[in-house]
């Protein structure tokens, strides 16, 4: 496909129209050209890149050649997880989100208009993944955040958008999220050329895990899904990358020491998506298979979660095995007289807690790691 721009600007007849031509030897006419070989049909595609510094007729490309980009999305002012596919199934909407790196739960229960810069963008990545258009051209792709939460972000939408069908077109100013969107083909329009590539693996995040005290959770706390305190007798890791704190999760050990339990996993928002949450889990549960812990002592990990996206993950890793799935909590009745009896033996009397713990609406699904 042969894609000519031409924008007209013939000079206008004027006096400072006439004295900047003058000054900078414009003659004629001020008008934009730029014409790209572009041959799309040579081979089967799913995400393009048109790539180039402002002004140099990326969003006129997109439009000749696949008549238009993508209008800015309308949001409602309902919750997230109401205002995308209000028709959708539920688990395909929160995989849709936990996929692009927005896994953060009381983020999905914002409007749209109350989520940061970043959470705003990969909430509009989830919707397209959930909307899935045959063609998608997105103008000013990851231009309004921070480049880090850039460069995550684009590659946990191409990880999920190659998973089903449709193609995809990022139209940006940015030259870092090529590496990390991995695109079948990309137009500079700073050169005017068009290739294709071949698809390369996402760039490598190295991360030094610490076994270390629990003065970290304070930090990651504000971005677990349910609120908890700080588990007893744990062993805690923290994940870094660069020195930087990004993952978080605690161990402990079950009665009779024949199975660690881990608890307390944590992905700060900014590195969601890009595949270390499970894969720092996973690390620490080989340590612990190996008896690479302060007891010395093999022993398998089970681990617990209500995150939907979570769950999901842990089902697609051969490493785990689903042992369980609890739709409800347990009795709060009994619960609570427990707890009245538990503080009875303890000598108190007076002001005996009458509430309980359990009878919740929430999946709880259990895994264990088995490391095949």
């Amino acid at each position: 496909m042969k894609l000519d721009i031409h924008h007209p600007a013939p000079i206008p007849n004027s006096y400072r129209a006439a004295r900047v031509a003058s000054l900078f030897n414009i003659v004629d006419d001020a008008d934009f050209r730029l014409s790209i070989d572009a041959p799309f049909d040579a081979r089967p595609w799913q995400i393009g890149l048109i790539k180039g510094p402002s002004g140099t007729g990326k969003t006129s490309i997109a439009r000749a050649a696949f008549g238009g980009v993508d209008a800015v999305q309308t949001w409602p002012d309902s919750p997230l997880i109401e205002a995308i596919a209000p028709e959708g199934e539920f688990n395909a909407i929160t995989t849709a989100l936990a996929s692009v790196g927005l896994g953060s739960v009381p983020s999905w229960l914002r409007p749209f208009k109350h989520l940061s810069n970043g959470e705003q963008f990969r909430a509009s990545m989830a919707r397209l993944l959930c909307e899935r258009p045959a063609l998608a051209v997105m103008d000013e792709f990851t231009s309004t955040i921070d480049r880090r939460v850039a460069r995550i972000g684009a590659a946990a939408f191409a990880k999920s958008w190659r998973r089903g069908p449709g193609q995809f077109v990022a139209v940006t100013c940015h030259e870092d999220v090529t590496d990390w969107l991995q695109p079948d083909w990309v137009i500079d329009t700073q050169t005017g050329a068009f290739r294709w590539r071949r698809l390369r693996r996402a760039p490598v995040i190295a991360m030094d895990i610490h076994q270390t005290d629990g003065s970290f959770w304070s930090a990651f706390e504000p971005h677990h899904y349910l609120k908890l305190p700080r588990m007893v007798a744990a062993n805690y890791y923290v994940g870094c990358v660069d020195g930087e704190p990004v993952a978080h999760v605690c161990f402990s050990t079950r009665p009779g020491m024949k199975e660690a339990r881990a608890c307390r996993l944590v992905i700060m928002p900014e590195w969601q998506g890009a595949g270390l949450g499970l894969r720092f889990l996973n690390e620490v549960c080989a340590l612990w298979r190996r008896g690479i812990n302060r007891y010395a002592k093999p022993m398998p990990t089970l681990f617990h979660t209500s995150h939907p996206g979570l769950a999901e993950a842990l089902r697609r890793d051969p490493k785990w095995a689903q042992i369980s799935a609890e739709l409800c909590g347990a009795s709060k009745l009994r619960s609570a007289q427990s707890l009245r009896a538990a503080a009875i033996r303890k000598g108190e009397t007076e002001n005996l807690s009458t509430g309980g713990f359990g009878g919740h609406f929430r999946a709880v699904q259990g895994f264990r790691y088995v490391e095949e």
